[in-house]
């Protein structure tokens, strides 16, 4: 016999002056294999158009869908209702800018990150388009591509400790992009110029190493990982221009 679900979602405008955040129930009858992200479609489509969430690919590609669900960022189209009770509390993704219920602004957070870590190839290289590619060792291209799964959903920004505590701290994603170029052989940055981005308080730093932006990524991106090689690699890097000065 089919559950009759009771979600409890977040309601609010930003832009209406007279909106007040708070929460307001649904009950919807559960389908086999539904994901949050049918769920939300069926409430909008059959109890309530002003509802806004975020959707784009459906395949847990793009990232649009980061909502927080039973207090635990995660994704709406890959989280299916089954595996979840008959209560279930959505909440938008805290620190990145609130749009409407559950949709938040994480493209502007992420166009900063980039600005912040520089992220493009740095090279002195002139470009040479009849040139042939770069070769590159298959271990070190493969270690590249794992960090670029990031779908920049936010999920791991969410679930930050420092992130909610500090608007400047640039958050796991931010992290893992710098330690993507640290591996990358093309880029000639020096490990100096990288301690000047994250070699501070809201970089590398600031990690509390709570652990939960791993617990969250949808991608299972080995991000403690990439933080404690970037905190080994930065704190060397630190001692070293101590005892140069010294």
């Amino acid at each position: 016999m089919a559950r009759t679900l009771r979600f409890d979602i977040f309601r609010y405008n930003p832009q209406d002056a007279g909106s007040v955040p708070h929460m307001q129930r649904f009950n919807l009858d559960e389908n086999p294999n539904m994901t949050l992200f049918i769920a939300l479609n069926r409430l909008r489509e059959e109890q309530d158009p002003g509802l806004k969430f975020d959707f784009c690919c459906r395949a847990g590609i793009c990232g649009a869908c980061a909502i927080v669900i039973n207090g635990r960022p995660g994704l709406a189209c890959q989280t299916k209702t089954k595996d979840l009770p008959d209560d279930i509390t959505l909440m938008p993704l805290p620190v990145f800018k609130m749009l409407g219920d559950l949709t938040v602004d994480t493209g502007v957070w992420f166009r900063e990150m980039y600005q912040k870590t520089e992220s493009w190839v740095h090279t002195k290289k002139v470009f040479d388009p009849n040139a042939e590619e770069e070769r590159m060792d298959n271990a070190v291209a493969e270690q590249i591509y794992e960090l670029e799964r990031c779908i920049e959903c936010g999920c791991c920004v969410a679930a930050c400790g420092t992130a909610r505590l500090r608007s400047d701290f640039m958050g796991a994603a931010a992290l893992n992009r710098i330690a993507r170029f640290v591996v990358d052989p093309r880029d000639q940055r020096s490990d100096k110029e990288y301690f000047d981005v994250i070699g501070n308080d809201y970089g590398i730093f600031g990690c509390m190493g709570l652990l939960a932006c791993e617990d969250v990524c949808p991608k299972g991106l080995p991000l403690q990982n990439q933080l404690g090689f970037l905190r080994r690699k930065m704190g060397i890097t630190a001692l070293k221009q101590i005892f140069k000065r010294g």
